[in-house]
């Protein structure tokens, strides 16, 4: 059963066409990634599945009384509100526990948010997404609609939403560019393309292979018609005489393979590698320190870079990665140690923030503030050329700056950077934003890039695709190294610590609401109260009888199940009955695990005083 059926969606945007005369269909419990260019319409395509926005014409039926939950890119907050009270509200009458607080405090602790009063205009942008995106979890819904759910997490919550998505049992649509994300959890992928929606009935590795093949057969009849356009322009050469039927139809024919339009495919970014010359001495970091307040983020890490080092850099979000890049860049100075650069480097930092612009500015007199002509392999090439290897087309090229979508100005900050032809390359979170094609377009620009790659992401694919040595914040100021990408780094790291865990690790750099990288970022799990609420106590003196009662009915139903095999009827209410089960079984689990952890807490707090 569909829960939402679009046909003949036509939607443009100023002179963009989006959507030009396209389906669109979400059955039960599909899982959807959606993929293409920057700024062709995948977040418009969101928007109008859960009814947010119009299209120009077209029709979007969705079923009866269909609950959904959409996460925005920007979610948008009630200023004065606590984080706990916006998700409680949000969920009344959507959640399917009858105890929002509760878990909302379980997945918030997932999220690294551990202030559960803290006001939401306090928090940073990527905090204000986890919170948001926690509140859409939170929710009993038939549909999520997830817009970047993969933004501003790291490889902990990456996991963890992975795993938790894969067991949601509604239907889901998303547009990620974590690969590996994509590959593990949808098992449809719908691509837009040319104002098209193409879908594949696979994860994104199967997506690989079948567009490959689908571009082989549009090939192929391109090909076929051009061969039968050769032959029938020689016989029309020749002078056909149009007397009579046979060569009126003949003509015909001519005219009708002349008018077929040729496939047509969204082009790719084009970058070449460019770079000015590196000298012998690169960049050397020595006994580098940095703390914020008592936090301490780095200590005494030293490390002199090879002329084509390719280093990525990992650890919990506020950790001090993007310190370590700041520090780099000249942008922030350290408490202790020095780092020095070669007389010829020449430093590209691609930072998690776009740079402040007037957004009042067209695209290409934006470009032209840093060079009317950049120097390429091919020789010298112009801002406007520049433009249109980055997919903008002239037409683009004087749109205001602000009529773009988030990607396209990450695109466009992109192509800033690599006019000014660096020779050390700094890149933040360079996977935010960014489409699959751009990014397997760096990819490769990367793979050519005559210099040094220091690249801070959570991105598991573009960490094994670029790099060959990690240096993960390990907490407590640590900085250790590995070598290799990032599935190496995995293996090697739980050789070393075969007794803890990454998640052991990265739980003791959590962040707090806050500006990410200050100081009040310090850790606050010790501040969480040590004693049980009212309704707690009284949950901790049955839950465990509850989770017994369950699982024996759970048991008393599988004979149950066994005695009515051939009674179809009684077998589907057996079955429906075993799956409300097993969800409240889920559910009281998940609650005994948080009061769990708070009754040792407070055991521990009673043996520390």
């Amino acid at each position: 059963m569909n829960l939402v059926t679009a046909e003949h969606l036509t939607k443009s945007y100023t002179e963009r066409l989006l959507f030009d005369d396209t389906d669109f269909s979400l059955g039960e419990g599909e899982k959807v990634g959606v993929i293409g260019i920057n700024g062709t319409g995948k977040s418009t395509l969101l928007r109008i599945v859960a009814g947010l926005e119009e299209p120009d014409s077209g029709t979007v039926v969705r079923g009866r009384n269909l609950d959904m939950r959409y996460l925005p890119q920007n979610p948008v907050f009630t200023e004065g509100d606590s984080i706990l009270e916006s998700i409680v509200r949000d969920n009344q009458g959507h959640a399917r526990s009858w105890d929002l607080e509760s878990q909302a405090k379980v997945m918030l602790t997932k999220m690294g948010i551990f202030d559960f009063d803290a006001h939401v205009e306090t928090l940073s942008g990527g905090q204000r997404k986890r919170v948001a995106l926690v509140s859409a979890l939170m929710s009993d819904t038939d549909l999520l609609i997830l817009d970047e759910p993969t933004n501003h997490l790291d490889s902990e919550m990456s996991r963890w939403l992975e795993e938790y998505l894969i067991k949601f049992r509604g239907a889901i649509i998303m547009i990620t560019h974590d690969r590996y994300f994509l590959d593990s959890v949808t098992n449809r992928i719908v691509e837009l393309d040319q104002g098209k929606l193409y879908s594949y009935q696979t994860n994104y590795q199967g997506y690989l292979k079948l567009k490959a093949e689908r571009l082989d057969m549009a090939a192929a009849a391109q090909r076929k018609r051009q061969s039968i356009l050769r032959v029938e322009l020689a016989w029309m050469q020749r002078g056909a005489r149009a007397r009579s039927t046979k060569q009126k139809a003949h003509i015909q024919r001519y005219e009708a393979l002349k008018a077929q339009k040729a496939p047509e495919l969204d082009k790719d970014v084009e970058m070449e590698s460019v770079s000015s010359r590196l000298g012998r001495t690169t960049v050397e970091i020595e006994n580098l320190s940095k703390s914020y307040g008592d936090k301490r983020l780095i200590q005494d890490f030293s490390y002199i870079f090879l002329k084509d080092d390719r280093i990525g850099i990992i650890g919990p979000n506020g950790s001090g990665k993007s310190t370590l890049m700041k520090m780099l860049a000249g942008w922030v100075e350290p408490d202790a140690g020095v780092i020095r650069m070669g007389q010829t480097v020449k430093l590209g930092y691609f930072s998690q923030e776009n740079e402040a612009v007037d957004e009042s500015l067209k695209v290409i007199d934006y470009i032209k503030k840093f060079g009317e002509y950049v120097q390429t392999k091919d020789g010298s090439i112009s801002a406007s050329q520049m433009l249109e290897r980055f997919l903008f087309p002239p037409s683009a090229q004087y749109t205001a700056i602000s009529r773009l979508s988030g990607g396209e100005k990450r695109r466009l900050y992109l192509l800033r950077i690599l006019m000014e032809a660096p020779n050390v390359l700094l890149l933040d979170e360079p996977t935010n934003d960014l489409d699959i094609r751009t990014l397997a377009i760096l990819e490769d620009y990367l793979d050519g890039f005559g210099g040094i790659v220091v690249a801070v992401s959570h991105d598991r694919y573009f960490l094994d695709r670029t790099v060959r040595r990690i240096f993960a914040f390990e907490g407590q100021g640590k900085v250790s190294r590995y070598e290799g990408g990032y599935t190496d780094y995995q293996i090697e790291y739980e050789r070393r610590h075969p007794a803890g865990g990454e998640a052991k690790e990265e739980t003791k750099s959590r962040t707090q609401p806050g500006k990410e990288g200050a100081g009040q970022n310090a850790p606050r799990r010790t501040e969480r109260k040590r004693r049980f609420s009212y309704q707690e106590q009284k949950d901790w003196e049955v839950i465990e009888d509850q989770i017994q009662e369950l699982e024996e009915g759970l048991a008393l139903l599988d004979t149950r199940i066994e005695e009515a095999a051939r009674d179809f009827v009684k077998l589907k209410e057996l079955m429906e009955e075993k799956e409300e089960k097993e969800a409240a079984l889920e559910d009281k689990m998940e609650r005994w695990v948080y009061l769990n952890e708070l009754a040792e807490e407070m055991a521990s707090g009673k043996e520390n005083s």
